[in-house]
């Protein structure tokens, strides 16, 4: 992590704007402090529903995953993983029996002790038709979970999975007995769900039973916001005390006062232009490399967020141990895309419609693509839909020719094995290295076939990676003990402390 306070220039639509910070009082931190302090934390990312496995989407990761709800294992802010609910396992020596002991001093909310019965229910979860779950295919070679006895779970897989105590980490442990997952929470975590006023607040109360450690807060408020700028202005006006990740960069330089703090983690967030590589002219690897090659991504980052994030060259970022520069398989080059283009067939250019999500980045990302890829014959028709348009009509029907998005979860790079998956990528060579890397003895294996996978998915320019987000905490001077990487949208709040 490092703490930035600095100014920038941002570079919009080729003209350098100086970004003029904004007079006013940073937020004295009044109320209460040190254990009986309530934690204001503003956010862009209201859940959709209170469950993981039934489209709660990004916010209700950021507000539950580990503060109400608990796996058997839990991904650190710092991407190491931990035992949490399990105290540890074995594994068979084919490599297809894990057996996981559980805590036996752990309770829900609801004061019912957690049983091997719930594990079982809340794996099931996962795995249920309707789930989705992003670690639902990943997690489709469990062939069976037993219980033993109320504190032993025994999970048989289908085929070797070296990642599964990661993939476990995913997994909420839910009451079994639970009948509404998504307006009520029954965790074990060290807060119980307050109250949630859609459209404006979730509210987290320390729970006095917890297991384990206290929270060193009395409890957390969530609010939500439509617009970055709105949040700004609360977060100066000392309504919340931190934001948990700025999406409105030209912002920045009205915290570089005395009162703030702008902390940059480790992001895991790819913007991507995805390409359908099941459709013409997309679906020849030369056409892909041409687009990739004729967008100056450095121009574009810069025009975004100015001196933060970093360039990628595929979808593994830093963070993943696979992790491997790239950015120089398809550099910035529009001759090499003419001569691409060339070879093609599309001497004359094409034109194709790329769907794009409403929200920023994208529109202004949408529109710098399309003067990038006129200047080497290529017309993008801009069609501008909704989030959820994007999920039914590019996720889900397939519909599209390409499309921006951002993909906030790390170790990612093993959906380019699925044919099915929305960009339909399709290499037999680059699935077979997938599976296999999952099938691995060691980490060591594993981590030497995803780093030969991602070299001919970034070679095939199966998308085009145009830059990593940075993760930028803005918060207040009085606050402390915050999470500054957000991996996969987490954002525990627990270790937060208000002098």
């Amino acid at each position: 992590m490092r703490s930035l306070k600095k100014s920038f220039s941002l570079v919009i639509g080729g003209l350098a704007v100086a970004a003029v910070a904004l007079s006013g009082c940073a937020p004295s931190g009044g109320g209460a402090t040190g254990d009986d302090a309530i934690i204001r934390i503003g956010s862009l990312y209201e859940p959709v529903n209170l469950s993981n496995t039934a489209g709660g989407g990004q916010g209700v990761t950021e507000a539950l995953t580990g503060n109400v709800y608990e796996g058997l294992f839990r991904l650190t802010d710092d991407g190491e993983v931990e035992p949490l609910l399990a105290t540890g396992y074995e594994v068979s020596e084919d490599g297809l029996t894990y057996t996981f002991a559980l805590r036996d001093d752990v309770a829900f909310h609801s004061g019912k002790a957690l049983t091997s019965a719930d594990v079982k229910a809340s794996i099931e979860a996962v795995l249920a038709p309707d789930s989705q779950s992003a670690r639902k295919s990943s997690l489709s070679v469990v062939a069976g979970v037993e219980t033993p006895d109320e504190h032993t779970v025994v999970v048989t897989l289908s085929d070797r999975s070296v990642s599964f105590p990661y993939l476990l980490s995913y997994v909420w442990i839910v009451n079994a007995d639970a009948t509404d997952r998504e307006t009520t929470a029954d965790g074990t975590g060290p807060y119980t769900l307050g109250e949630w006023k859609r459209g404006s607040t979730l509210s987290l109360d320390r729970w006095d039973d917890y297991w384990g450690e206290p929270a060193k807060n009395a409890g957390v408020v969530f609010s939500y916001f439509t617009d970055a700028a709105a949040e700004d202005t609360a977060l100066r006006s000392g309504r919340i005390d931190l934001i948990t990740s700025v999406q409105n960069p030209d912002s920045l330089p009205q915290f570089d006062s005395a009162g703030f703090t702008i902390s940059e983690g480790d992001s895991t967030t790819k913007e991507l232009l995805a390409f359908n590589d099941r459709v013409a002219p997309f679906d020849d690897p030369r056409v892909r490399q041409a687009v990739y090659s004729a967008v100056d991504r450095e121009k574009l980052l810069n025009a975004i967020w100015g001196d933060y994030g970093t360039l990628i060259g595929s979808m593994v970022p830093p963070s993943d141990p696979w992790y491997e520069d790239l950015t120089d398989l398809n550099p910035y080059d529009p001759e090499r895309s003419a001569r691409l283009l060339t070879e093609a067939g599309l001497a004359d250019g094409f034109t194709f419609t790329l769907d794009t999500p409403s929200y920023d980045p994208h529109p202004a990302v949408a529109e710098f693509l399309q003067s990038e890829l006129k200047k080497v014959g290529i017309t993008v028709e801009i069609n501008t839909i909704s989030a959820d348009e994007w999920y039914s009509k590019v996720f889900k029907e397939h519909d599209f020719q390409a499309t921006l998005q951002e993909h906030v979860n790390d170790r990612d790079v093993v959906w380019y094995g699925n044919p099915d998956f929305y960009w339909g990528y399709d290499n037999p060579q680059v699935a077979q290295w997938i599976a296999d890397a999952e099938r691995a003895t060691t980490e060591e294996e594993q981590t030497a076939l995803l780093a030969q996978a991602n070299r001919q998915i970034a070679t095939d320019a199966a998308s085009a990676w145009l830059y990593l987000y940075p993760q930028i905490v803005v918060a207040s001077d009085a606050v402390s003990g915050f999470p500054v990487n957000g991996l996969n949208s987490q954002f525990f709040v627990y270790g937060i402390v208000k002098e």
